[in-house]
């Protein structure tokens, strides 16, 4: 890149990938890796430049090891209070999601205390349930049935339709 070689790791295993996942950890590698396409792509030259990535930072890298996370005990909670009343909000969540789990935005949802305006109720997709949807005063809180973290890849149609009608006010 720009004269420089930079060099990135293509892709992870679905061991590194899931590392909570202990099954995972325990069967041999079959060789397949997770990002390693999107890996190439975001290390593009012509790609990085389309999004204006200074020449100096490093390579792009999936689940990279180089950042350390820092941890807050109320995490981006604090910022719903900030932005109620001033947009639209939204959360929403794969119904089997081990790694932000389901149960564990609804009790921080509930410490909002925000009155319950709609009931918690199914959605639907081509008529059948997509998950549930609970609206809350100044937030909708929505579930995606069947899938976990990564809803918009393996949910593709029901998110699709979920957030194109949030975004113009229909029905979910």
């Amino acid at each position: 890149m720009n004269g420089e070689e930079k060099t990135y790791r293509r892709g992870v295993s679905q061991a590194e990938y899931a590392k909570f996942a202990k099954h995972l950890q325990e069967m041999p590698d079959n060789g397949v890796k997770v990002g390693d396409v999107v890996a190439d792509y975001m290390n593009r030259e012509d790609v990085r430049d389309a999004f204006n990535i200074p020449h100096d930072v490093q390579a792009w890298e999936s689940c990279s090891n180089i950042l350390e996370y820092h941890t807050q005990n109320e995490a981006s909670q604090w910022i719903y209070g900030v932005l109620k009343n001033q947009t639209k909000l939204m959360f929403y969540s794969g119904d089997s999601d081990g790694a932000v789990p389901t149960y564990g935005s609804k009790l921080w949802i509930k410490e909002l205390n925000w009155k319950v305006e709609e009931a918690w109720r199914p959605w639907y997709t081509n008529g059948q349930v997509s998950g549930y949807i609970e609206k809350f005063d100044g937030l909708d809180f929505i579930t995606v049935k069947g899938t976990g973290h990564m809803a918009p890849q393996w949910k593709r149609q029901e998110v699709t339709e979920m957030i194109s009608a949030y975004i113009h006010n229909e029905a979910i």
